[in-house]
């Protein structure tokens, strides 16, 4: 009886440890599984931009059986194209001209197989007009292609409209989406009880620039050119630590 009286002290020292142990290691793996706790949200900014300049490319072409009378075709065209643009109030720094392009097209044989003989010669030259009045370049855009009544061989491409002050707004619009990403983040952990703790991780997802209202969207970023009403989007991607 002494023997178990003796056994029964150690025992019950050792049934103690056991359970301290365990609630110990229950509130340090509690804590641990807390301090690991994270919230990933993801935030969006949207601006509505005008474009502040725009570009107008079209090309001249002339055709002809002999490579001399098509430059010379091409080379009467040019000044009249000038004339037109100067009408039109834009002014020399606003036009570029580029170097004149020209070769030979072969003849196609019955069955389909390209010869030596040239059936005629095809000269072009490009002319860029731009300007910060978008709303002159679209005009000329849709007026340019009377050129034809004049006997130019005229393409007309579709004008471009760009922003300049993109890159400053990329920045801005990040910096946006990044606090609303931490908005939400903050209401989500209040509607639990929770605190938000420091950002862990942050991902800034691609610029879309698309025309105004539009919904499309693309894994590698949209730059839309040819609206001059535009909306800039930004998506960010951010791990808070939560308390």
């Amino acid at each position: 009886m002494k023997e178990k009286n003796n056994l029964l002290a150690p025992l019950s020292i050792l049934a103690g440890a056991i359970v301290l142990s365990v609630i110990i290691f229950s509130l340090v793996w509690k804590s641990a599984k807390s301090a690991d706790q994270t919230i990933t949200v993801t935030g969006s900014a949207k601006r509505q931009i005008v474009s502040d300049f725009g570009i107008q490319r079209v090309t001249l072409q002339a055709t002809a059986p002999d490579r001399k009378t098509a430059y010379q075709t091409l080379v009467q065209q040019l000044p009249i194209a000038l004339k037109y643009l100067e009408k039109k109030s834009f002014t020399k720094d606003q036009i570029e001209v580029f170097g004149i392009n020209g070769y030979p097209v072969y003849q196609v044989a019955a069955n389909g197989v390209v010869t030596q003989n040239v059936s005629h010669y095809v000269y072009s030259q490009r002319i860029d007009i731009s300007s910060p009045d978008v709303k002159k370049i679209k005009e000329l855009s849709l007026s340019m292609s009377s050129l034809v009544e004049q006997g130019l061989n005229i393409n007309v491409e579709q004008p471009e409209y760009l922003y300049t002050k993109i890159d400053d707004l990329k920045i801005e619009i990040q910096a946006e989406a990044a606090r609303n990403a931490m908005d939400r983040a903050a209401k989500i952990a209040a509607s639990t009880g929770r605190t938000l703790g420091p950002l862990r991780s942050a991902r800034m997802g691609v610029i879309q620039i698309t025309p105004r209202n539009s919904n499309t969207v693309s894994d590698y970023g949209i730059n839309d050119m040819t609206s001059i009403e535009k909306d800039v989007t930004a998506v960010v991607s951010a791990s808070f630590k939560i308390d």
